[in-house]
């Protein structure tokens, strides 16, 4: 038995199952060489005329993956998209090779529509190599995060992030003061 490009994952769960929901655009879709996990809902593949790039990458069950007219979304071989992961692109998302994105991590470029009369926003978003990323962050538009960085759970990414470096959430702050615990 080979040993799996995915090394964060058992070769047994790195099957290619070829189960995906895909919407739109084919033409300007690479998606053959990704590996689709099983189970329900099965990840979504939706491409509004934008252009998806897959390598090598394994996407769980949940997953919605979403270029939009005009935008890219490019992810690197050996890279995990975990159950629940979303990740849109209305500019541009790159993803490097290598990383972990964790339970229901949330990656975009757009804040999906005007609000207040401002206009739109998109901002371009782009991970480095090696990089991991824990269930339920948020990567806002913008964003660059370094090689070898690490975002723990929950934490809402709204600056650059250097190579290597780690972020973590502060602790909640209500009216001024901490909450007791």
């Amino acid at each position: 038995m080979s040993e799996s490009i995915f090394p964060l994952l058992p070769d047994e769960l790195c099957a290619a199952t070829g189960r995906c929901h895909f919407k739109g655009d084919a033409a300007t879709a690479q998606i053959a060489r990704a590996r689709f996990g099983a189970g329900a809902p099965a990840p979504l593949v939706n491409n509004e005329a934008g252009q998806l790039v897959l390598g090598a990458v394994f996407v769980a069950a949940g997953a919605r993956l979403w270029a939009h007219k005009g935008g890219l979304l490019a992810i690197g071989d050996g890279t995990i998209l975990d159950a629940g992961v979303e990740i849109i692109a209305w500019s541009s998302v790159t993803i490097g090779k290598n990383c972990y994105l964790g339970w229901d991590v949330l990656v975009m470029d757009t804040d999906l529509h005007s609000v207040g009369g401002r206009p739109l926003v998109n901002k371009p978003v782009v991970i480095g190599d090696n990089v991991r990323i824990g269930a339920r962050a948020m990567i806002l538009k913008g964003v660059t995060i370094g090689e070898g960085a690490v975002i723990q759970p929950g934490s809402i990414v709204t600056r650059s992030v250097s190579a290597g470096a780690e972020v973590r959430s502060p602790a909640a702050v209500v009216k001024g003061h901490l909450p007791s615990a």
